[in-house]
């Protein structure tokens, strides 16, 4: 596909895991791979695009390895939403090194920290141009980060989703690590990745998507310069979509088209 000069985004939602912060370390975050992620978002930003992200927290904490080992579920995810929080303020860090704008708004209340989560204070500051940071999921067990990804892109009206992959293309029919001969899928519908138990979102997450028709460009974040290709029109790893055809929400330079 040809490049063009224009974004045809105008408002996107960045999801990232936990371990995309962790770089070669079994725990924690790197340094090298936070500054890697906030140099791409601050440039997503700089073209004009609102951009808005929701951050895991699988490198500090996992709510449903808690409850594995015997801790009540509804404690064990509300610990894993204290550690996006944690996450969510070290790239807020990283991101105002970059010269952005940003604010961190959690879902469950830490005034000293962040800004409480209301929805349209959070469109506010994307019209303004800041990096918004959702932390603490959707302020509810039971709930993935996933979940609050497709909730929170729905709020804003969000263009599409960007699911960033840490060392894969994209989705694939199988575990591309497990399975060397899994075929990467370059477009798939919502009911299918969740009929067929592809690992794109939960499925909860997958069903908010294709109830309302929201694209997900599920892509390779090791690779810098693919936001800027997504962002630009270009056919970069999967897109998930209602009909399993690209979805373009906005045209460069045009009008938000209303849901």
């Amino acid at each position: 596909m040809s490049r063009v000069s224009e974004p045809v985004f105008e408002r996107l939602l960045l999801k990232l895991s936990g371990e995309a912060l962790m770089g070669s370390r079994e725990y924690g975050t790197d340094a090298g791979r936070v500054d890697a992620i906030s140099t791409q978002v601050a440039a997503l930003s700089d073209t004009g695009v609102e951009v808005a992200v929701v951050v895991g927290a699988g490198n500090i904490y996992r709510g449903l390895e808690g409850a594995a080992a015997g801790m009540d579920r509804a404690t064990a995810d509300y610990m894993g939403m204290l550690a996006t929080l944690l996450n969510a303020l070290t790239l807020q860090d990283a991101l105002e090194k970059k010269g952005a704008h940003t604010r961190v708004l959690s879902a469950i209340e830490v005034m000293e920290v962040a800004e409480p989560y209301i929805r349209r204070r959070a469109i506010r500051h994307l019209e303004k141009g800041r990096v918004i940071i959702f932390a603490a999921g959707t302020g509810n067990p039971f709930f993935t980060t996933d979940t609050a990804a497709a909730l929170r892109a729905l709020e804003i009206h969000a263009d599409a989703i960007l699911m960033a992959k840490h060392g894969i293309e994209g989705v694939y029919d199988a575990d591309p690590t497990k399975v060397p001969e899994a075929r990467f899928l370059a477009e798939i519908t919502h009911r299918e990745a969740i009929e067929r138990g592809l690992r794109v979102m939960d499925s909860t997450a997958l069903s908010l998507c294709m109830d309302n028709d929201l694209p997900i460009h599920v892509f390779n974040m090791a690779d810098e310069g693919n936001i800027d290709r997504i962002v630009r029109g270009e056919r970069v790893g999967t897109i998930v979509s209602t009909n399993g055809s690209p979805v373009v929400r906005a045209e460069a330079g045009g009008q938000r088209r209303e849901r």
